[in-house]
């Protein structure tokens, strides 16, 4: 008896041999959410996933596609129980090397580093020679985002510790970059190192930024690092909403929110949580607490009142937006300038202005992958029934 997978005849006795996952439920949901995701012919997982119904619902934008691999792969490196049929190293081998082909941003290549270091693969030296490039030219930093500077930072103390003793020069002067251009005394880091986008900053600047600052300060020992990452963590679970709702716009210069929309699941599922696991270990008081908040934001303990899991699909909806600006950005530019300069506190709005984001990109499940891929304490969130009953018609849309 033999059944067909992928295109490969598989006997069924190997099936029923094959030994029970030794991965909590929620990371079997994520990665069968990646199977959705994948693009077959162009070796990679997609930009986006539309939830929306459409008969062809994932979108490839090729430089995207490669980045969220990249993130992708870094979180299959915490997989106890990968797929069979996933070849880490050959996605790895296939989409580092279009790092040099296409418009990527510099982070993406500290991602490159760090997926490698994780999972313990050489980078092809053309993109050595990029990452080179980048980092010896410090004239070039100051066009650097928050993004880039954080990943880069984490992916050079990644290679370092992995024993790629070439990248160890880069790792001081990183360092010394963010805390002298990206720090704010409101305890939030700023988004760029001048000019005036620098005090708008994205949660995703704090996640980066004070996540490059644990892994420095870890490696290297260096206190001050730990007190700036630190002092980020409390401001973040000082400012977190009713519901553990994590804001996406802030004004690092005086530490407000500017506004909380939207709000990304990826933010509650993912990467608050791989920050909160490092500040858990720095003994941050409330960190533990703030993570399972902002995790049970995204089973339904939110404004709308509803799950942003689709368990049919093993994926996870994009976010929660404001019902007008589901199409553009610009008025909530608007809003977040105007807050800044008039002093404005911001909350959220009323359930009826609020819609779902209809999407899921693949670095989201990424994420869920790298985050609790090798968490055994936490069987409240990872063990939860939302990951196994997928009989049940729970989804959101």
């Amino acid at each position: 008896m033999e059944r067909i997978q992928n295109g490969c005849v598989t006997p069924l006795r190997h099936l029923v041999n094959r030994p029970v996952s030794r991965n909590a439920p929620m990371i079997d949901y994520a990665l069968r959410g990646l199977r959705q995701c994948w693009i077959s012919e162009k070796g990679r997982w997609s930009h986006i996933y539309h939830l929306d119904g459409r008969a062809s619902p994932n979108e490839s934008l090729p430089h995207s596609d490669v980045f969220y691999t990249l993130n992708v792969l870094l979180g299959m490196s915490r997989v106890r129980d990968i797929p069979d049929d996933i070849d880490l190293a050959q996605i790895f081998d296939r989409n580092v090397d279009e790092l040099t082909r296409l418009p990527v941003a510099k982070y993406a290549f500290g991602m490159a580093l760090w997926a490698a270091a994780e999972l313990g693969f050489a980078l092809p030296e053309p993109v050595k020679r990029k990452v080179r490039a980048i980092l010896t030219d410090q004239t070039r930093w100051k066009s650097f985002r928050a993004q880039d500077l954080g990943m880069l930072l984490i992916g050079v103390v990644a290679q370092t510790r992995a024993g790629e003793n070439e990248w160890a020069v880069f790792a001081d002067p990183l360092f010394r970059f963010l805390s002298h251009r990206f720090r704010s005394e409101s305890g939030l880091f700023f988004d760029t190192p001048f000019g005036f986008r620098r005090r708008f900053a994205s949660f995703a600047t704090q996640i980066y930024l004070a996540m490059g600052c644990y892994e420095y300060g870890d490696f290297v020992r260096d206190g001050y690092a730990i007190h700036l990452a630190d002092k980020c963590v409390r401001k973040l679970i000082a400012l977190q909403g009713p519901q553990g709702e994590w804001p996406w716009f802030f004004d690092a210069t005086t530490g407000r929110v500017l506004d909380f929309y939207e709000i990304y699941s990826v933010h509650q599922f993912g990467m608050g949580p791989a920050l909160l696991e490092l500040a858990e270990r720095h003994n941050v008081r409330g960190a533990r607490e703030a993570l399972a908040n902002g995790f049970k934001w995204g089973l339904g303990q939110n404004q709308l009142g509803r799950s942003m899991l689709v368990p049919k699909l093993g994926l996870t909806v994009r976010s929660h937006v404001r019902a007008r600006e589901y199409t553009s950005r610009i008025p909530r530019m608007c809003r977040a300038l105007k807050n800044a300069y008039l002093g404005r506190e911001t909350g959220l709005i009323d359930n009826l202005d609020v819609r779902l984001r209809l999407e899921c990109r693949s670095y989201e499940l990424g994420w869920i992958l790298w985050s609790f891929g090798q968490r055994v304490d936490m069987r409240e969130l990872t063990h939860d029934q939302a990951f196994s009953d997928i009989s049940v018609e729970r989804d959101t849309i």
